[in-house]
């Protein structure tokens, strides 16, 4: 048997550990992140098959342990944040300013795949743990590296939250409404997408290292990540040198495209194309506004003046008495409109139920309900049910059967403090 195929058995071999199935089963993944931006991307890649090892520092694990909300008490006291964002994870400790601690970081690399961490840049290097030094233990090693304004230039070397990249990647400034100062997107969207880029680069640098055996840095910044998903901003700002503003639930064009209130909350509605007018006209009873000379077209709909005299008022009519279900079952198929959900009815949401995309989690304190994998592959599917590890709970499997480490050196290094 190679060292390589002990590994992989002994790591398959672990008690409790997740399910391996997926298409990336038998890739190695150690996952040195913490809190969301970083572990959210190598959980993605366990819950498509991967063996994800979370490598945590033994006196400061990752702090997203203590985020609420918790379940169970005392000993069985487990964070669901950091259980969501952790699971199909196996967990060791290692202290990565201890030489010790580096060189199993190093014994790991050799066998591993990919490593992802999500550091400042330039903290792995003063390790001796970076890009440059790893390549040399392990050539076909996939780095990946989240940080807050990438590996070069001159903000690098910056701390950075999920507020930094929504303020510098210009997605704060055109977020709220006009009359009022920006507001930041109601979610660490820096962090995940930052993470999702980071996943879609890491699977594209493995299908490289598979091919030719060269590894590769995948430097993935939450700025870059912000700026991408800021849609027509930068090409109207280049081409016509207009500033994106906050448009708060309007579109800056296409009208009628928004938030409507209905008798118990909020509807998105989206008839704005000749076919979708016509559709809705018919649909609330009004099928003579089809030809009224003012607003037959998309042209004349979309004239602010006439949207805001003519148009806005004839949908608010059509949907002022009427519930968010009601209008969603009036809508059917046949045009875009979707009742605005509350956290609470989306968990209870029959489409989301038959996706899969709530699952629950045993843990000795009570189970956990989180969010499902949102790819769905045919033949090989991932698996999001798996139990994020307790810190270093996984040592003697990882170091010691896996590795090589015996129990007397397993002891040791833990007395001073290594694992």
């Amino acid at each position: 048997m190679t060292v390589q195929s002990h590994w992989q058995d002994a790591l398959d071999a672990v008690d409790g550990a997740p399910r391996r199935q997926g298409p990336l089963r038998g890739v190695t993944v150690l996952d040195v992140t913490r809190v969301v931006a970083g572990p959210y991307c190598a959980m993605m890649l366990g819950d498509l098959g991967a063996t994800v090892i979370k490598v945590e520092n033994p006196a400061e694990p990752d702090y997203a342990r203590d985020f609420p909300p918790f379940v169970g008490a005392g000993g069985d006291r487990f964070s669901a944040f950091f259980a969501q964002y952790n699971r199909n994870k196996l967990g060791i400790t290692l202290d990565l300013k201890s030489e010790e601690g580096q060189e199993l970081l190093r014994e790991l690399v050799r066998r591993s795949d990919v490593l992802v961490e999500n550091f400042r840049a330039g903290t792995m290097d003063r390790l001796g743990l970076g890009f440059e030094a790893l390549r040399e233990e392990n050539p076909a090693l996939v780095y990946t590296a989240i940080s807050g304004f990438g590996q070069y230039g001159p903000s690098s070397r910056k701390p950075a939250y999920d507020n930094s990249g929504q303020a510098t990647g210009g997605l704060w400034s055109m977020n709220g409404y006009p009359d009022r100062e920006p507001v930041r997107v109601g979610t660490i969207i820096g962090d995940l997408s930052a993470s999702l880029y980071a996943a879609f680069g890491t699977v594209s640098a493995l299908r490289e290292a598979e091919r030719s055996g060269v590894g590769q840095l995948v430097d993935v910044s939450q700025q870059d990540a912000i700026l991408s998903l800021t849609e027509t901003a930068v090409v109207d700002y280049t081409v016509g040198g207009r500033v994106a503003g906050p448009l708060g639930n309007d579109h800056p064009f296409v009208r009628p495209y928004g938030l409507f209130p209905c008798k118990d909350g909020h509807v998105f509605f989206g008839g704005y194309t000749q076919k979708l007018w016509r559709e809705s006209c018919e649909l609330f009873g009004a099928p003579e506004l089809v030809d009224d000379p003012e607003i037959a077209t998309m042209e004349q709909r979309f004239e602010e003046e006439t949207y805001q005299r003519r148009v806005k008022p004839i949908v608010e009519g059509w949907f002022a008495t009427r519930t968010k279900a009601e209008l969603e079952a009036i809508a059917g198929d046949r045009v875009p409109l979707s009742a605005v959900k509350d956290i609470g009815e989306v968990v209870r949401d029959p489409q989301i139920a038959a996706r899969e995309m709530v699952v629950d989690v045993d843990y000795p304190g009570g189970a956990v309900g989180i969010f499902g994998l949102p790819v769905k592959l045919s033949e090989t599917p991932g698996d999001p049910r798996a139990q994020a590890p307790a810190p270093g709970q996984h040592n003697d499997d990882v170091l010691g059967a896996a590795l090589g480490l015996s129990a007397e050196r397993l002891a040791e290094l833990r007395e001073r403090g290594v694992i």
